[in-house]
């Protein structure tokens, strides 16, 4: 807690939590923990989690399923840690065992496995008796390794011509998954869990103007440059044709008039959304407020000043 100070400063109030399920209630400048009371807080199924994580499935594809494999890297990035792994161990193995079988046959067709001791005998691959001695081979050659003790003659043309496919399916099979790892760990996903919301949003006067607030704050002391914030209400609506929109985004406005969604995150921000004639909630009153069903979704996006990625971090709060 004194961390937490000490970066967001004390005007930040403090909030205690609770296991059995219930809200959070700021207090109040004379309140101690004691005095906390808990509000009753109804569980609902948020589009955007607290984490910045999309609730949605996609479901009933059939054969659209395809199209995620021709786009097959971005498939492989977006996928989880454990299937990157695996799918990188797996093509690595077959690849290897697919060659060293092609430089095994080559060998077994040519008989050099059987006269390979022989005095005055060239075989393809000189010091090739077995399966394990031409994996040996592909290795040092794939790895350039180069021992010295296997090495490819000149008395063997199809030899010559499986070392150029070896090299450049060696090629692209290192640029593929190597380049896929790296653009999946210079991801800044993890980077975006130390930009922190304020866990409700409130509606108050300020400037003597009905305001919707809320704040954002950086954690860390790297900054981050081209900051912007945007928002964007969900909410379901009847058009008056009677079409209904389970899903409708309008955007709330948060100072892009004005360039006050240019953010200079070096200290918690308090981000503003004025109630006036153009924002949606200008015809909502204070109990239709608390019946009404939407959720707010804030987008901060921006680029990292130590490793010059682009980061996206969302949030949201939804109605009582």
């Amino acid at each position: 807690m004194s961390a937490l100070r000490r970066k967001f400063g004390d005007d930040y109030q403090v909030v205690t939590t609770s296991s059995s399920g219930s809200g959070l209630q700021p207090q109040g400048p004379g309140q101690g923990p004691q005095q906390q009371q808990l509000v009753p807080k109804k569980k609902r199924q948020r589009f955007v989690d607290k984490n910045g994580r999309c609730n949605v499935q996609h479901g009933n594809l059939g054969s659209e399923t395809s199209r995620y494999l021709s786009d097959l890297f971005t498939t492989l990035v977006d996928l989880k840690w454990r299937w990157n792994l695996f799918i990188f161990i797996l093509t690595y193995t077959v690849a290897w065992l697919f060659m060293a079988s092609m430089w095994w046959v080559i060998a077994y067709t040519r008989g050099d496995l059987n006269k390979a001791h022989v005095g005055n005998y060239t075989p393809c691959v000189a010091n090739v008796y077995n399966f394990p001695s031409a994996f040996l081979f592909f290795i040092e050659t794939e790895a350039t390794i180069g021992y010295g003790y296997r090495y490819i003659t000149d008395k063997c043309p199809e030899g010559i011509i499986l070392f150029l496919f070896q090299s450049i399916l060696g090629s692209i099979v290192d640029a593929f998954l190597i380049g896929c790892m790296f653009i999946k760990m210079s991801q800044p996903k993890k980077r975006a869990e130390t930009l922190m919301f304020s866990e409700h949003a409130v509606i108050s006067m300020r400037d003597g103007k009905l305001t919707l607030m809320f704040r954002v704050g950086n954690l860390r002391n790297s900054h981050m440059v081209s900051a912007q914030i945007r928002c964007k209400l969900l909410k379901s609506r009847q058009t008056p044709e009677g079409e209904f929109l389970p899903l409708d985004q309008l955007e709330l406005d948060v100072g892009f008039s004005t360039g006050a969604d240019q953010l200079f995150l070096v200290s918690p921000l308090t981000i503003c959304h004025v109630i006036d004639a153009k924002s949606p909630f200008y015809d909502l009153s204070q109990r239709s407020m608390q019946t009404e069903q939407f959720e707010i979704v804030v987008i901060l996006e921006g680029i990292v000043e130590t490793t010059e990625n682009s980061i996206v971090s969302k949030d949201s709060f939804h109605g009582p």
